[in-house]
């Protein structure tokens, strides 16, 4: 295929996802864009937000536009990981153990209210978040490409959760806060749901045009400039002296770890290729940069006394890191 037509391919891809999402979700571009880089990535994501922003909705209408195969798994603090990556079962008349897979073994899996589930469930779905693969009866099985593990957690209750431990949460590539819709958003809302008509997304994309364009995307050109950008706000998490603002050194329990520079990379690339762009800008590294950092630098007890987030320790890095 020539590069122009690729290119062509590309855009048709990302507009067919882009228009059939629109037709159920109102407003959410930036949850819906994100989703779409971790589509197009393989990279997992946590979707924070109060209940009733549309988060489950979003995921669950975005596996439509695919031909592929998706599993909602409902997280509760009585799931046990066979519930969620399968078990064996004695067959009568054959006289032997067979596997009954669980709903792990999907393409695309919507976590909803992943913090509800125990520790033990939260380490089997780790297992296959990271390695691709689960363990049933000591046999290893691999899972289908493309596979991603879409999370929702609701930051306000905390009576029966469970919180995600770093090891996990570092796995995500990108943590989104999904806010409130603006008035207009909420006033088109309300007119659509007083039509009560089902939406039927019509899927537009297949699993191997999300492998070719994830291909294309990993051979992005990416100047020797913006790596090292990319290298020194990571590492900026860590030496925050090194880039001009000590004072947020107390603040900074631990900072980012090379996979968040590895992710950083990946999903600057996305967000360039969805831009129409062989080629990555420090705008796509600032753009993206609050997304994969925010869960990955964690805070001190300090900084939780004075109120200071992740979020705005994130933003000081960005404004005190000279870009390109």
């Amino acid at each position: 295929m020539t590069t122009s037509a690729a290119a062509s391919t590309d855009a048709a891809l990302v507009q067919g996802v882009v228009r059939e999402v629109a037709r159920r979700i109102v407003g959410q571009e930036y949850m819906v864009e994100r989703l779409l880089i971790s589509l197009l990535t393989g990279g997992h994501v946590l979707l924070e937000g109060v209940p009733g922003l549309a988060k489950t909705l979003t995921v669950r209408t975005l596996a439509e536009t695919v031909r592929t195969s998706f599993q909602r798994i409902q997280f509760t603090p009585d799931l046990l990981p066979a519930d969620v990556v399968g078990t064996q079962i004695f067959d009568q008349p054959s006289g032997e153990f067979r596997v009954k897979h669980g709903p792990i073994f999907a393409n695309i899996i919507l976590a909803d209210e992943i913090n509800r589930a125990p520790a033990k469930v939260q380490a089997a779905l780790l297992e296959a978040m990271q390695e691709k693969q689960v363990t049933i009866g000591g046999t290893t099985y691999r899972l289908a490409e493309p596979f991603l593990v879409l999370a929702t957690q609701n930051p306000i209750e905390q009576e029966g959760t469970y919180p995600l431990p770093e090891a996990q949460v570092d796995r995500f590539m990108m943590k989104l806060r999904v806010g409130y819709p603006t008035r207009a958003e909420e006033k088109e809302i309300l007119r659509r749901m007083a039509g009560g008509d089902h939406v039927v997304i019509n899927p537009v994309a297949s699993p191997e045009e999300l492998l070719d364009a994830r291909r294309r995307i990993s051979e992005l050109y990416m100047d020797e400039r913006i790596v090292d950008y990319i290298v020194e706000l990571v590492h900026a998490t860590r030496y925050p002296a090194e880039v001009g603002v000590p004072d947020l050194k107390p603040l900074i329990e631990f900072g980012a770890s090379p996979r968040a520079t590895i992710a950083l990379g990946q999903a600057a690339r996305a967000h360039a290729f969805l831009r129409g762009r062989a080629f990555v800008t420090p705008d796509d590294v600032k753009s993206i940069a609050p997304d994969v950092l925010r869960h990955r630098v964690l805070t001190t007890f300090e900084a939780d006394a004075e109120g200071v987030t992740s979020d705005e320790i994130v933003a000081r890095i960005l404004a005190a890191v000279d870009a390109p």
